[in-house]
C-alpha cells in the first residue's frame, strides 16, 4: 500500500509502499478516505527536538482520520465491516490506576498513532477496535478527519461552565477557532480571540461568531471596555503556546478566573506566580480528549448544529502531500485534508 513514511531521521516524509497491516485478534483494518495533516504532523515533518527524541523510524506517520472499516479481528463483535469511523489516536494501557478508573486520557502508558505507532497517513491502517469511533451519516469524511483536533478544542473549551460567561481565546489557529465556535455553540456570552496573523482572525470571523483582535494593534482593556465587561473575562482558553499571550490573558480575567492551557510554550518560559495567586485564578492543563467522553459530546454537537467546516482550508490528494506541509507551514491556514482516494 502507499503511505507517507519517516524513512530516517531528519527533515521531511517519504511517500512509499509498504506491506499492508493485517488487524490482531482485537484490532480492524480500516481503509482510509481522508486525513488531517496536525501540528504534530509538522514536528515530525521538521524532525524538531521533540521529534527526534519520541519518534521511532521508520513509521508510518499521521493520526487524523476518517475511512471504513474492511476487516475484523477474530474478536471484534461490536463493529462491522463496510462500517465508516474515525478513532482515538492515543492507545491506551490498562494497569496504570487512571486506566483502571476509567480516566483512559490520564493514563502515562500511552502511546500515540502516527507518534509511537504506526499511523493513518496511508491506504490502510490497524486500530484497536477499542479506539474506533463510529460515524453517523450526519458527519461526512472530511469532517471525521478533524475530530481529532475537534476533540481538543472541545476537551479545553468544556474545561469550565461557560453558559453566560464572557471568554478570551488566545490562538487562532486551528484548534483555537473551533474552541470559539464550541463556547458559542454551549452559550458564551462573549467570545474574544486574539492573534497575530489578520489571515487567522479573518479566518475565525468566518467560522464563529466572535470579536477578533490582533493584541499588536488594540488593547484588550480597550475590548473589554467595548464589550462593557465591567471586570474582565470570566473564561481564558489559551491555545497559542505563547507566553506574552499567557501573560495577556492572566492581566485580563477577572478575580477568580479560570484558564484552560492548552498551548505549549517552548522550552521553560518565566511566570509571574504571583499575579496568579493575587488574582485566584484556577489553571488547567488540557492533554488530548477525554475517552471517550469528548467524543460523544461533539459527535452529538456537530449533530445539532456546530458548525467547523470552513475551518478547513485546504484539500488535495494524498500525492501532494509536499504541497499541503509547505501551506501548514506558511502559518496562515486552516485545517489542510488530505484525500487518499
Amino acid at each position: 500500500m502507499k503511505a507517507l513514511v519517516k524513512t530516517e531521521p531528519g527533515p521531511g516524509l517519504t511517500l512509499t509502499e509498504v506491506p499492508k497491516p493485517a488487524p490482531g485478534p482485537d484490532d480492524v483494518l480500516i481503509r482510509v478516505r481522508k486525513t488531517g495533516v496536525c501540528g504534530t504532523d509538522m514536528h515530525i515533518w521538521n524532525w524538531d527536538e521533540w521529534a527526534a527524541r519520541t519518534v521511532p523510524t521508520p513509521l508510518v506517520t499521521g493520526h487524523e482520520f476518517a475511512g471504513e472499516i474492511v476487516e475484523l479481528g477474530r474478536n471484534v463483535t461490536d463493529l462491522k465491516v463496510g462500517q465508516r469511523c474515525s478513532g482515538e489516536g492515543h492507545l491506551i494501557g490498562h494497569s496504570s490506576r487512571q486506566a483502571r478508573s476509567g480516566r483512559f486520557h490520564l493514563d502515562p502508558e500511552t502511546r500515540g498513532v502516527g507518534v509511537n505507532a504506526p499511523g493513518a497517513f496511508a491506504e490502510y491502517m490497524v486500530l484497536p477496535a477499542f479506539n474506533v469511533i463510529p460515524l453517523p451519516d450526519a458527519i461526512d469524511d472530511e469532517i471525521g478527519a478533524i475530530l481529532d483536533p475537534l476533540g481538543n478544542a472541545v476537551h479545553t473549551a468544556l474545561s469550565f461552565d461557560l453558559v453566560g460567561e464572557d471568554v478570551l481565546i488566545t490562538g487562532a489557529g486551528p484548534i483555537g477557532i473551533m474552541a470559539a465556535a464550541v463556547a458559542r455553540h454551549v452559550g458564551a456570552r462573549h467570545v474574544v480571540i486574539t492573534d497575530l496573523s489578520e489571515e487567522r482572525l479573518a479566518l475565525a470571523a468566518r467560522v464563529a461568531d466572535v470579536v477578533t483582535v490582533n493584541p499588536a494593534r488594540e488593547d484588550l482593556r480597550d475590548v473589554a471596555a467595548r464589550l462593557k465587561l465591567v471586570q474582565g473575562f470570566d473564561v481564558g482558553l489559551e491555545m497559542s503556546g505563547s507566553q506574552a499571550a499567557l501573560d495577556q490573558m492572566v492581566e485580563a480575567l477577572i478575580m477568580g478566573g479560570r484558564i484552560a492551557l492548552l498551548g505549549i510554550p517552548p522550552g521553560k518560559s518565566p511566570v509571574d506566580w504571583s499575579r496568579i495567586v493575587f488574582k485566584a485564578l484556577t489553571i488547567k492543563g488540557v492533554y488530548g480528549r477525554e475517552i471517550f467522553e469528548t467524543w460523544y459530546k461533539m459527535i452529538a454537537m456537530l449533530e445539532n448544529g456546530l458548525g467547523v467546516r470552513e475551518v478547513i482550508t485546504h484539500r488535495m490528494p494524498a500525492d501532494q502531500f509536499e504541497r499541503a506541509f509547505e501551506i501548514m507551514g506558511g502559518g496562515s491556514s486552516g485545517k489542510v485534508v488530505l484525500d487518499w482516494g
